[in-house]
């Protein structure tokens, strides 16, 4: 009996590969006390991102990161692991995981809302649940709407 093997080819992509993935969670910052850290942090993640072919788009209110990134299925499942890993005082609460058609954001997106009232109407235009900013009572609707509001609608700062 002679029994065949072969190899899968090298353009077949067996582990997800092809498929892109938004992923959008939301988190409250816990362990980074000072704006030296959260910039450390964020240049960390900008870095890795960009090598690994993630595109992004974060905000960041009131000690609160709303967060969506876009990537292939293996990439976005290891900078969730690496989140988890680095991060896990912050503790993300993962709002929205879908199957995407091409990337939405580009680049590594950051907008930083303060509660002047020229970003409240930023804060509060998808949030009908109360008058403060809390994107834990946001539903993933609301924050999909939100994240697009604030990146169409300004000058977004490119990390």
């Amino acid at each position: 009996m002679h029994i065949t093997t072969s190899q899968p080819s090298e353009n077949r992509k067996t582990h997800g590969e092809h498929i892109l993935i938004n992923m959008t969670y939301i988190a409250k910052n816990v362990d980074l006390d000072s704006g030296i850290e959260l910039t450390r942090a964020l240049e960390y993640w900008r870095r890795y991102f960009e090598e690994n072919d993630i595109v992004s788009a974060l905000v960041i209110s009131e000690g609160y990161f709303v967060q969506s990134f876009q990537g292939t299925r293996p990439a976005i499942s290891i900078a969730l692991e690496k989140i988890l890993d680095k991060h896990s005082t912050i503790f993300p609460n993962i709002a929205n995981i879908e199957e995407i058609e091409s990337r939405q954001w580009d680049g590594f997106l950051i907008k930083h809302l303060t509660s002047s009232a020229e970003n409240e109407e930023y804060a509060l235009k998808s949030f009908s649940a109360g008058l403060d900013y809390n994107p834990y009572l946001m539903s993933s609707a609301q924050i999909t709407s939100f994240l697009k509001a604030i990146f169409e609608d300004s000058e977004s700062s490119k990390f």
